[in-house]
């Protein structure tokens, strides 16, 4: 089965609507879509290894503006929802230690875990929560992202077919391995 979704997945990379779906889905994992956008940059980055850049730009720039919808989810939903439980329970103090921390760390928290398996969603949403300073969360959400998806697209261009080669003979490992650093990564986010 997994060997039949990656082989779909690679046909379908080569199709021209692919960019679009590439797009798409990084804009929707940044804020409320639980599928990572390097399920499609990667087989695509494959497929076609001279568009690895462009692709990892598409990545990016959806990345960061589905980021800018996660940050007004956050922001938008604690002042509708959040805040009149705060003002119940009288947790004032808890959450302005909250957004001192955020406002703090913010940054390196950004940097950090957005370049980690953990769903983008989560900091983007915990950033609009924290009414972190939008400009410099925007700046950052670039930084990471882009440098994420960069970084994947130049190792594919450079080691594209033995990567290809690589990854089909070990699908199953390479599945492994990913699902590992996605439980750690949301371990982290629990205890970090």
């Amino acid at each position: 089965m997994l060997r039949r979704l990656y082989d779909h997945v690679i046909a379908l990379s080569g199709r021209p609507s692919a960019p679009y779906w590439l797009f798409g889905v990084a804009f929707a994992e940044a804020s409320f879509f639980p599928l990572p956008p390097d399920a499609l940059l990667i087989p695509m980055a494959l497929a076609t290894p001279r568009k690895a850049l462009w692709l990892a730009t598409l990545a990016t720039v959806g990345s960061v503006l589905g980021g800018a919808l996660g940050y007004l989810i956050g922001f938008e939903l604690f002042t509708k929802l959040a805040q009149p439980i705060i003002d119940f329970y009288h947790y004032h103090a808890a959450f302005m230690a909250f957004q001192q921390k955020f406002a703090q760390y913010g940054v390196w928290i950004i940097l950090i875990k957005g370049l980690t398996p953990i769903p983008y969603k989560i900091i983007t949403i915990a950033a609009g929560a924290a009414a972190f300073n939008f400009p410099v969360f925007m700046a950052a959400s670039v930084i990471t992202r882009g440098g994420r998806f960069f970084v994947e697209a130049v190792l594919l261009q450079k080691c594209g077919r033995p990567a290809q080669e690589f990854i089909e003979r070990r699908l199953g490992l390479v599945t492994g391995v990913f699902a590992v650093l996605l439980v750690a990564g949301f371990l982290v986010l629990k205890y970090a």
